[in-house]
């Protein structure tokens, strides 16, 4: 859930499927958004992460989207800046790949006229190393490798926090704290604010970093390895789709947030990542 990120490169998946008559009809738009073209198919743009997101929409577009007359045109992206710019310039019509405060940060700093659904899926933070395999063994003063964005650098710290790694100031925590915030650090552990992106490639530089779980996945790290894992409990950190306020209530993407939250999409997470890398929010 996924970050602000430097690198703003997109590409698009590749993967449009070819659908077939559908037995429950057609949509009907009641608002602005996507509309119906050819045969009463419905073509929706979606920005995503390549890993869960983009994943979990090929899924849907290949074993769900047809029956419901739907055609996903999924782009993926390797920052978390892009999705939101191109969702505001109506390039894309929804994209999935953030967290409710990146979400709420991201809106009120940029003015975004956004709507969202609720939270597919969760992907829980750990701090992982390829130097200890205890938290307690991490040495005096190590480097350890921290999210450089605001809404998710309190987070990685209060994993720390919550794991009696370190200490956060009185009123601080995942949804304000940045590094100036530690308030007590017994084995005075310097922080490196790194790009998320960067933060699985330097692990073999630093000796622990908290990765966020979409990039932990693209660098093969599995929870069962890592030192630490946040709770994926109540956590305020489920992703979502996010669309344009226009078209909130329009019909196509209302029905593609339906079958994101489907019994189907669920036990395909689960059976995808069996160790909880990725945990279905619903």
């Amino acid at each position: 859930m996924p970050t602000t990120c430097s690198a703003t490169r997109a590409a698009a998946v590749i993967t449009v499927s070819a659908l077939a008559l559908a037995a429950c009809g057609a949509v009907e738009d009641d608002a602005e958004g996507p509309a119906a073209g050819d045969g009463g198919v419905t073509t929706i743009s979606v920005g995503a992460s390549p890993t869960p997101h983009a994943k979990i929409l090929e899924f849907v577009d290949k074993e769900l989207a047809p029956d419901a007359k739907l055609d996903l045109e999924i782009k993926t992206f390797d920052d978390y800046v892009q999705p939101n710019v191109q969702l505001s310039e109506g390039t894309l019509d929804a994209n999935y790949y953030q967290h409710l405060p990146y979400y709420e940060a991201q809106v009120k700093d940029r003015g975004y006229e956004f709507a969202h659904y609720t939270g597919i899926h969760i992907e829980p933070f750990a701090l992982y190393s390829d130097k200890v395999k205890d938290v307690k063994d991490l040495p005096d003063g190590a480097q350890i490798g921290i999210n450089n964005d605001p809404s998710n650098q309190g987070r990685a710290l209060q994993l720390l926090a919550d794991n009696d790694v370190i200490t956060l100031k009185d009123g601080k925590d995942a949804t304000n704290a940045t590094i100036l915030d530690v308030a007590d650090n017994p084995k005075d552990l310097t922080f490196k604010e790194t790009d998320a992106a960067q933060l699985a490639r330097s692990l073999q530089d630093l000796d622990a970093a908290v990765i966020n779980g979409n990039y932990a996945i693209e660098a093969d790290l599995s929870v069962d390895d890592a030192l630490l894992v946040e709770e994926g409990k109540d956590s305020p950190y489920a992703n979502f789709l996010a669309v344009q306020k226009a078209n909130e209530d329009n019909a196509s993407l209302k029905k593609l947030d339906e079958l994101l939250h489907s019994p189907e999409v669920k036990k395909y997470i689960e059976e995808t990542w069996p160790n909880g890398e990725v945990l279905p929010a619903f």
